[in-house]
């Protein structure tokens, strides 16, 4: 009985070290996904909150402090997990909009957009995902028109962003969702508008806020 007993505490060690190893670091790795996604969420909303009140540039700095934790989330994220993944990269997205990231962010948007379709995300997300595709869509634009670039250069991108914002307004409004649907529609009519102003006219107004 002692030596059954002297067997069993020294496999122990094994044990706890098996665990560590093994499910033990997967539950280090969904811990450490969770704590830097809660913080890449609280300091969006922050820096929300904060660009509302104070203006877009006391913004920034919030906006940095989400992208880093968004992309510590994505660092220690367990393999499989495609719709928690397809989610982290939409928030990182978000916030390199608003820190002069736009290349970056328009780069992912599109990918993010269809791995979010395969996953399966519901109406909600992929509504979201939808408005931030446009919206970089829209606002790369008007870089791009600014910089001079010709038309056949921009002419795709804005037309890309149209057919974003109606294919939300027409979802929206299969829902029944009336002052959701006239949101699409309102920026719909926005993309329009730059994809007609003149040159002139629109080096004369400011950047919109992405």
């Amino acid at each position: 009985m002692r030596r059954l007993f002297l067997l069993l505490w020294l496999l122990l060690p094994l044990g706890g070290a098996a665990y560590h190893f093994g499910p033990g670091q997967d539950r280090l790795a969904e811990d450490r996904v969770a704590r830097a996604s809660e913080l890449g969420l609280a300091r969006a909303e922050e820096a929300r909150r904060t660009a509302r009140e104070s203006g877009e540039d006391a913004a920034r700095p919030l906006w940095a402090e989400a992208e880093r934790a968004f992309d510590e989330a994505l660092q220690h994220l367990p393999n499989g997990n495609e719709l928690t993944l397809a989610k982290l990269r939409l928030e990182r997205a978000k916030a390199q909009l608003n820190i002069s990231k736009l290349p970056t962010a328009r780069g992912e948007l599109d990918g993010i957009l269809r791995d979010l379709e395969l996953a399966g995300a519901d109406d909600a997300v992929l509504d979201d995902a939808r408005e931030t595709l446009a919206n970089a869509q829209y606002y790369n634009t008007w870089l791009l028109r600014l910089e001079g670039e010709p038309r056949d250069v921009w002419e795709p991108e804005i037309e890309a962003a149209r057919q974003n914002f109606r294919l939300g307004a027409e979802r929206a409004e299969s829902r029944g969702e009336v002052e959701r649907a006239a949101e699409w529609n309102r920026s719909l009519e926005s993309a329009l508008r730059l994809a007609r102003m003149d040159l002139t006219e629109l080096q004369g107004l400011p950047l919109p806020s992405v």
